[in-house]
């Protein structure tokens, strides 16, 4: 496609600045802006709206965001060799882009955003895509600060944010809690080859919007219970869940569940019961929101 702005191609500025993508930083750098684009509407209308980007490298999806409308990206960046490369797309936005030397795992963005909208949309690195994802997803408040998850990871990854009991393989704790706070679809795959260097594995773009009121249930607990069910996902819940409760077979039955269940048979929902019975055994009771 032409260019989406007057700022110099991709490559050159990777050539410019010497920015090798490393793979200890998890660094793959998309050229092509064709799917930058495609990935900025992925987003939705973003008139108005500030974009949170985390590894934005040289900068292609961030051009393509400003480019599509955004009214200010907010580019989370640990690698300080790109830093000159985003300077150089803040000058051409003014008063648009907003660069955070800071490592997103650490970094709270709220402080920065503002009243309007917030959209977090980002080619993640691989190492820590997993991580970041479960941090937005696992607050205590809900619903969180952003409106929408637009985001790239391992195919792998993708089928596991997406899945529910009916696809046993893929089903485990990041699907029940993307299932339980979330409208999770996977929008469409890119091949290793639109990557510079090129992975070993296909990648696919995420979105996530909030359900603005999950069923009731403490996250921690939540989060509990499933790493103890899928820790030994073959087992029948009645032997998994032992480590943690003295009873398993008691909160099981209050969930409505049979006893000889394993967890890649249980729904979303039914974790969320367990969870909640778990609690009242305990005398916690279940909370009123989620």
């Amino acid at each position: 496609m032409s260019q989406i702005d007057d700022l110099p191609p991709l490559r050159d500025v990777v050539r410019k600045h010497g920015l090798l993508a490393r793979k200890s930083l998890g660094q793959n750098f998309l050229f092509d802006l064709n799917l930058t684009s495609r990935i900025a509407r992925a987003a939705g209308p973003l008139e108005g709206v500030t974009v949170i980007e985390v590894g934005p490298g040289p900068g292609g999806l961030t051009r393509a965001l400003l480019a599509a409308g955004a009214e200010r990206v907010v580019a989370i960046e640990r690698d300080p060799r790109c830093l000159p490369a985003l300077a150089e797309i803040a000058e051409h936005y003014p008063g648009r882009v907003e660069i955070v030397e800071a490592d997103a795992l650490a970094f709270d963005p709220r402080p920065a955003l503002g009243d309007g909208p917030v959209r977090i949309v980002a080619n993640l690195p691989y190492n820590v895509g997993t991580a970041l994802l479960t941090g937005w997803l696992a607050g205590e408040t809900w619903p969180p600060f952003w409106q929408s998850l637009t985001l790239m990871f391992q195919r792998e990854v993708a089928e596991r944010i997406v899945a529910d009991e009916h696809r046993p393989d893929d089903y485990g704790r990041l699907g029940v809690l993307c299932g339980w706070r979330t409208a999770a679809r996977i929008l469409f795959d890119v091949p290793p080859s639109a990557f510079v260097p090129p992975p070993k594995v296909t990648s696919s773009v995420v979105h996530l919007e909030p359900h603005e009121t999950p069923l009731p249930c403490r996250v921690r607990s939540l989060e509990t219970i499933t790493r103890a069910a899928f820790g030994q996902r073959r087992k029948m819940l009645r032997q998994s869940l032992r480590p943690i409760v003295a009873e398993p077979v008691t909160i099981i039955t209050a969930a409505g569940l049979e006893e000889t269940v394993r967890a890649e048979e249980v729904p979303v929902e039914g974790f969320v019961r367990l969870a909640n019975a778990w609690d009242q055994s305990l005398g916690r009771g279940i909370p009123s929101s989620p």
